[in-house]
């Protein structure tokens, strides 16, 4: 409980920093909203280059494993989606935002530190085999699903192909083959980027939270936290235990890796695209408080 603590109260405090900053009047809306751009055009896709092209792949590739934390993950994307869409009448984006909010965990801020310090270096493996392909695959479908709406495939693809993200994983796996070549002051320069974007997004979901509190009301954001934080972890678990083929040691780290909260990419796609934002801020600032109670169940659960 101590540990989860501990990873947690940093990354809400940079939400409350945004927060006061915006209640006190230091910054306005329109700072929050472009460093919310710097972010998602910036720093997010250097953080996704740099990942990709720099992170070390293991040999194998363990499919059962993947299959056991990617199938879970759609199966709630989408359910959850089309609770957003049916039983709370959302349309269009929000109900993107509400099935990404399902699925997305904030593995850069909390679960690579938790489960690291819970399960000591044999985790990182696992940890990584899902670090280098989460956030890739989860923005390119969220990006996808939301430029799909309407569009011709032709713009479709002209988006997607000058997109930010799409364009730092393109580049990423692009540059991998000759990473070592590449002039180290340009990938310290990379990493100062990919650095700024999780402090940098956090303080500006504060400052949405500031605007828009929970205007989005209390059920939806309820209902899509408890599918986070409870049934996305229950699926792994259920799925690498008794479906696909999976290391006995590797189950407990998908599952703390599906137990993490909703990721700031969630605020950041609904606040690039404007619909959607309360959802996203109310969601992710409401199950990252209750990930330390519920991580620390999780973690009680499966720990070896």
């Amino acid at each position: 409980m101590l540990a989860a603590l501990l990873v947690v109260l940093p990354i809400f405090g940079l939400v409350l920093v945004g927060f006061a900053a915006r209640k006190g009047g230091i910054i306005d809306e329109a700072a929050g909203a472009g460093l919310s751009q710097f972010v998602f055009a910036i720093a997010l896709p250097c953080l996704i280059l740099d990942t990709l092209a720099r992170g070390d792949l293991p040999i194998a590739e363990p499919w059962g494993y993947w299959a056991s934390y990617f199938v879970a993950l759609g199966l709630v994307w989408l359910a959850t989606g089309l609770l957003a869409r049916h039983a709370f009448g959302r349309i269009g984006v929000e109900t993107v935002v509400a099935g990404f909010s399902s699925a997305q965990s904030n593995t850069v801020l909390i679960g690579v530190p938790l489960i690291l310090k819970a399960f000591g270096d044999a985790a990182a493996v696992p940890v990584f085999l899902l670090v280098a392909v989460h956030l890739p695959i989860t923005m390119s479908v969220a990006t996808l699903l939301v430029e799909g709406r309407g569009a011709s495939i032709l713009a479709i693809v002209r988006k997607l192909v000058t997109h930010p993200i799409i364009i730092g994983i393109a580049i990423g796996a692009a540059i991998r083959p000759v990473a070592d070549v590449v002039p180290e002051p340009a990938w310290r320069m990379t990493g100062m980027l990919a650095d700024a974007a999780a402090p940098a997004a956090l303080v500006a979901m504060g400052v949405a939270l500031a605007r828009y509190g929970f205007e989005a009301g209390w059920p939806l954001p309820i209902a899509i936290t408890t599918a986070k934080l409870v049934v996305h972890p229950l699926l792994v678990w259920l799925l690498a235990s008794f479906v696909f083929p999976v290391p006995p040691a590797w189950i407990p780290v998908a599952v703390m890796f599906a137990a993490c909260p909703a990721g700031i990419n969630v605020f950041l796609l609904a606040q690039t695209y404007r619909s959607g934002v309360a959802l996203a801020s109310s969601t992710v600032a409401l199950s990252t408080a209750l990930a330390v109670l519920t991580m620390a169940g999780w973690l009680a659960l499966v720990a070896p």
